[in-house]
C-alpha cells in the first residue's frame, strides 16, 4: 500500500495543521489545489490518505527523498520522523554516539540540550504534524461525511477499519509526545480547523486519553496477523497498550504492571513467533525472510518507492565508516557517524577486559577492525565500536532494490515479539502477577536463539531487574527503546553513568528534569497556553 502513495492531499488538509507549530517550521503543502469533493471522487482516495499517515513515519515530504518537504525549517533528511525519534531515544543514552557537529546534535548525548535544540524542536513538530494529519483523516471519514458523498457500503466498511488504524497511529504519536515531552498541546478531530491556540494537556490526562483510544479501537482493527504487512492490527494496539502500562508509574505515578501482563499475554498468544536467526530481523528482506513472523509493527521502507535521508537510510549509512566495506551493507558508501559506547559492549562481556569477538552471543553484531572500544574523541569514527546490526542486504547477501545503493529496503521493527517476552518478564519481577517460570522460559527462548543452545539459560534466581535492563540492551539495542527503558529503571539522568554522558569522557550524572524533553521555546513564544517543563 505504502509504495503507491499518491500526493493529492496535502493542500486539502494543510489547514488542519496550522495550530501551534512554531513559526519557523511552517507546513509546505503541494501545489495541487483540490477540494474535498474532488479529492474523494475516487473511492481509492481514502486508502491513499491512510497510506499518507503511515508514510509520515518513513518519509519527509511529497517527492522523496527531498525537494517538497512536509515541514520546513530544518534539512529534510534531518527532519524525518523515524530519524529524529531514533536520535532522541538512542543518542541520549549509552547505546549510541554521533561524530558529527551538525548544529546541536552532540548536545543529545551530552545531555545538555536546551529548549532551543533544533532536533528536539523538530521531533515535537513532526509529532504534532502527524497528529494533525490523523485528525483531518478522521474528519473526512466521519459517517455523515462519507454518506453525503454517496460512498458504497463495502467502501464504508473498509473506511471504518481505516479509521481505527488512523486512531492507532495518532495514539502512537501521542505516546511519543507523552514519553518525550510529558505535557504537550492537545488537539483531536473535534477541534476546529485552522489557526488557533490549543490547550496544554498533562501526562496523566494524556495517558488516559491514549488508553481510552486504544481500548475503543481494539475490536475494530483487523485480527492479529490478518492485516496487510506494515499496517496496524489488534496485536499492534495491544503492544502499544502494554508499552503505555509498562511506563505508567513515570507517566501517572501508578504501577500498572498487572496490565502489562494482560496485554503482553494477548500479544504472545496471538500467533507471532520468533524468527530462527536474530540477524534476519535487520536485513533488507525482513518483510519476507521469516522475520515478519516476529515483527508486530514495522515502519516500512522501500529503496525505490519510499526514499528518504532519514529512517533506515540514516541508521545504515551513518553507522558505516573506517575500514568497513559498504558493499557488505548493501550501500554505496558510509557516512561515518554513529557508533556505540563501551557501556553497551560491556553488557555482552562477563569481564570488561574480555574480547567482544569471542562472545558467543550472536546478538553482539559489532565491527571492531580498526575501531577502539573506548572513545577518546567522539568526532573520530574509529573511536568506539561500530554497530553492524542493520544491513541493506538480504539473507543471501544481495543488496536491496535501489541500484544506486542510496536507499535501503530494510524495515524498522518498532514492535516485535521478543520485546513482549522481555516486558512480560519485567512485569512479573515488578509484582504484576503472571508466572515466574513462564517469564524464565521466555527469556531462555531469546537466549537459546542468541547462543544456539541452552548453555547460557537462566534460572529464576537470575531474573532480576538489573539483569532485565541489561538483557533489554542485548536484545533491543538501536531499536529506539533505550531512553524510555533507562528512565523507567531510574538510570537515565541522575542515576547511571556511561562514557561522555554529561559531556565528560568518564561520564557523569545529570539533573533529573532531563527525563522529559523541553517544550520548544519557539512554540512557547507562539502559544500562550503552554507552560515549560520544569528545569528548562
Amino acid at each position: 500500500m505504502f509504495n503507491k502513495l499518491k500526493s493529492t492531499f496535502l493542500i486539502l488538509f494543510g489547514m488542519a495543521v496550522l495550530w501551534s507549530c512554531e513559526s519557523d517550521l511552517e507546513l509546505t503543502p503541494e501545489d495541487n489545489r483540490e477540494t474535498a469533493a474532488s479529492a474523494f471522487e475516487d473511492p481509492a482516495a481514502y486508502k491513499q490518505f491512510l497510506a499518507k499517515l503511515y508514510a509520515g513515519f518513513a518519509i519527509s515530504g511529497q517527492d522523496g527523498p527531498a525537494g517538497n518537504a512536509d515541514l520546513s525549517g530544518l534539512d529534510e533528511g534531518f527532519s524525518q520522523y523515524m530519524r529524529l525519534y531514533w536520535m532522541v531515544q538512542e543518542l541520549t543514552t549509552d547505546e549510541a554516539v554521533i561524530g558529527w557537529n551538525d548544529g546541536t546534535v552532540k548536545d543529545l548525548h551530552n545531555q545538555n540540550w536546551t529548549s532551543g535544540n533544533e532536533f528536539i524542536r523538530t521531533m515535537y513538530s513532526r509529532i504534532m504534524y502527524q497528529i494533525a494529519q490523523s485528525n483531518e483523516f478522521l474528519r473526512q471519514t466521519e459517517t455523515s461525511v462519507v454518506e453525503g458523498r454517496g460512498v458504497d457500503a463495502a467502501t464504508q466498511a473498509d473506511i471504518q477499519v481505516y479509521r481505527a488504524e488512523a486512531r492507532f497511529l495518532r495514539a502512537l504519536s501521542y505516546w511519543h509526545a507523552l514519553d518525550l515531552y510529558g505535557n504537550p498541546p492537545f488537539v483531536t478531530e473535534q477541534d476546529p480547523v485552522g489557526a488557533f491556540l490549543p490547550e496544554q494537556t498533562n501526562s496523566a490526562e494524556l495517558f488516559t486519553y491514549i488508553e481510552s483510544e486504544l481500548l475503543a479501537i481494539e475490536s475494530e482493527l483487523a485480527a492479529a496477523g490478518a492485516n496487510e504487512y506494515g499496517r496496524a492490527d489488534q496485536a499492534a494496539a495491544w503492544m502499544l497498550l502494554a508499552k503505555l502500562y509498562q511506563n505508567s508509574e513515570k507517566y501517572t505515578g501508578s504501577d500498572r504492571s498487572s496490565d502489562v501482563i494482560t496485554y503482553t499475554e494477548k500479544v504472545i498468544n496471538s500467533g507471532f513467533t520468533l524468527v530462527d536467526d536474530y540477524q534476519k530481523l535487520f536485513l533488507a528482506d525482513n518483510n519476507m525472510n521469516g522475520a515478519q513472523s516476529e515483527i508486530i509493527f514495522p515502519i516500512t521502507f522501500d529503496g525505490i518507492n519510499t526514499q528518504a535521508y532519514g529512517g533506515m537510510t540514516f541508521i545504515i549509512h551513518a553507522a558505516v565508516g573506517g575500514s568497513m566495506d559498504p558493499d557488505n551493507f548493501g550501500i554505496n558508501g558510509g557516512w561515518a557517524g554513529l557508533r556505540t559506547t563501551s557501556a553497551l559492549i560491556n553488557d555482552f562481556l562477563e569481564n570488561e577486559d574480555d574480547d567482544i569477538e569471542t562472545v558467543a552471543d550472536e546478538r553482539a553484531i559489532f565491527y571492531t577492525d580498526g575501531q577502539s572500544k573506548e572513545i577518546s574523541n567522539i568526532s573520530n569514527f574509529t573511536d568506539g565500536y561500530a554497530v553492524a546490526k542493520y544491513k541493506n542486504v538480504d539473507v543471501n547477501g544481495n543488496a536491496g532494490s535501489d541500484p544506486t545503493g542510496d536507499f535501503p529496503d530494510t524495515d524498522f521493527p518498532m514492535f516485535r515479539l521478543a520485546d513482549a517476552y522481555l516486558m512480560y518478564a519485567e512485569a512479573v519481577v515488578r509484582g504484576g502477577g503472571g508466572s515466574e517460570s513462564t517469564a524464565v522460559n521466555y527469556i531462555n527462548e531469546l537466549r537459546e536463539r542468541a547462543f544456539n543452545d541452552d548453555s547460557n539459560n537462566i534460572s529464576s534466581s537470575d531474573l532480576t531487574l538489573n539483569f532485565l535492563l541489561e538483557e533489554r540492551a542485548r536484545e533491543l539495542y538501536w531499536e529506539a527503546h533505550r531512553r524510555t527503558d533507562l528512565i523507567r529503571f531510574g538510570q537515565f539522568s541522575d542515576g547511571g553513568i556511561w562514557p561522555f554522558k554529561g559531556g565528560v569522557p568518564q561520564g557523569t550524572t545529570t539533573q533529573s528534569f532531563r527525563d522529559l524533553m523541553p517544550i520548544p521555546a519557539s512554540d512557547l513564544g507562539v502559544n500562550t497556553n503552554l507552560t515549560q517543563n520544569p528545569g528548562y
